[in-house]
């Protein structure tokens, strides 16, 4: 399930964005969502405001840490919790 909508507006032919550059931009700013270029009637590229972008890059390094860290649990590379907080006391005490 995507995170965004989609308006007609927010699909752009790359030449319509070269002519209406800072338009565009402002439209990604205002609105939040993102705009997709296409070429010859075919997706290109997306722009996406840098917050967005930037939020999504810090989602997708959270649920791969997430994953890591289930492979590890069924690999059974886990420490029980006590151990855990007797080892952290030893390292930093």
């Amino acid at each position: 399930m995507s995170k965004f909508s989609f308006n007609l507006e927010d699909i752009q032919p790359v030449s319509d964005f070269r002519a209406n550059t800072a338009a565009v931009l402002q439209q990604v700013r205002d609105t939040g969502r993102p705009v997709v270029l296409t070429q010859r009637g075919r997706g290109a590229a997306v722009l996406v405001d840098v917050a967005v972008f930037q939020n999504l890059v810090d989602e997708l390094d959270e649920l791969r840490d997430i994953h890591l860290g289930l492979a590890d649990v069924a690999a059974g590379r886990v420490t029980k919790s006590e151990e855990a907080r007797l080892q952290l006391l030893n390292r930093f005490a």
